[in-house]
């Protein structure tokens, strides 16, 4: 009798989960719909962007120099890693995956000579290297909706620390999106920016101003348009993570519902052969 009853109320705790992992899956669901359409919305202005420096910079013809193309003169001997991570957990190995290639880039850094200042987006980040004894310097709070403004304060902050000869390079750690089946952890070397390359036809541009004013307008662009995207990926990826995570565990939940209710059936079957025996041998003891 007691183990029907601790199965019962066991199928009954495990359904309660069931419920509530069910929930997380749609909202999960969701908020993934409404990420991916913000971060497809931004990336045709992104690779616009991009395509545009290396049109202009290829039509410009001649050498060109930028500040933000350049490591610092007299080496700072100091990097700057940005690891973007999630607020809260649930979702697969989004978080674990990510700040574990950023403390190996630290790691790989320190080892270099480099001294690394650690800034995180995310809670998820703070426990993770308070127990690796990683320092993190800064923590920014983005959410799970990125606003391109608190992106563009972050991008002309590292910009202007880069270009004043603070850090010789500004390294971010994310995950990037490319299919809802796929997301892969990253590092992008956001500064110095890598010289552009047109591919195809050069374009036969006439400048005014000249190729090098304009590009020192653009190139300040893609920074920004490049974190913004970090981010928008990162938040798509979790959301599509989290979402196939609490799937996994509805589906687990409603396959040990069965099991339990069928080891419960089983048990009250043995219960009811059980009385009746004893009720038909105590009938042949009276007879």
């Amino acid at each position: 009798m007691a183990q029907i009853r601790e199965l019962k109320k066991r199928m009954i705790a495990v359904r309660t989960i069931q419920r509530i992992t069910k929930t997380m899956q749609m909202i999960a669901t969701a908020k993934f719909t409404a990420a991916l359409q913000r971060a497809k919305a931004t990336k045709p202005y992104t690779e616009r962007i991009r395509n545009l420096v290396a049109e202009v910079a290829a039509a410009a013809g001649t050498d060109f120099s930028n500040a933000l193309m350049q490591a610092p003169t007299v080496p700072a001997k100091r990097e700057l890693v940005l690891v973007i991570t999630s607020d809260r957990g649930l979702c697969g190995a989004y978080n674990g995956t990510i700040l574990r290639m950023g403390l190996k880039l630290v790691q790989s850094l320190k080892a270099s000579g480099s001294a690394v200042q650690l800034e995180t987006a995310g809670k998820k980040a703070v426990a993770y290297y308070k127990f690796a004894k990683v320092e993190i310097t800064e923590r920014h709070a983005m959410g799970d909706k990125p606003a391109y403004a608190q992106v563009e304060a972050l991008a002309d902050r590292y910009m202007a620390d880069f270009t004043a000869g603070k850090f010789d390079a500004v390294h971010i750690v994310y995950m990037r999106f490319i299919s809802t089946s796929r997301q892969t952890a990253q590092t992008m070397q956001l500064l110095p920016l890598a010289a552009p390359k047109a591919g195809g036809a050069v374009p036969n541009y006439e400048f005014s101003p000249s190729g090098g004013e304009i590009l020192a307008d653009l190139l300040p662009r893609s920074v920004k348009v490049s974190l913004f995207q970090a981010f928008n990926d990162g938040a798509v990826s979790e959301h599509v993570m989290r979402m196939v995570s609490m799937k996994s565990a509805t589906d687990n939940a409603a396959g040990l519902v069965r099991t339990i209710r069928r080891n419960y059936n089983r048990a009250r079957q043995a219960r009811i052969t059980t009385e009746l025996t004893e009720i038909v041998s105590g009938a042949a003891a009276l007879a």
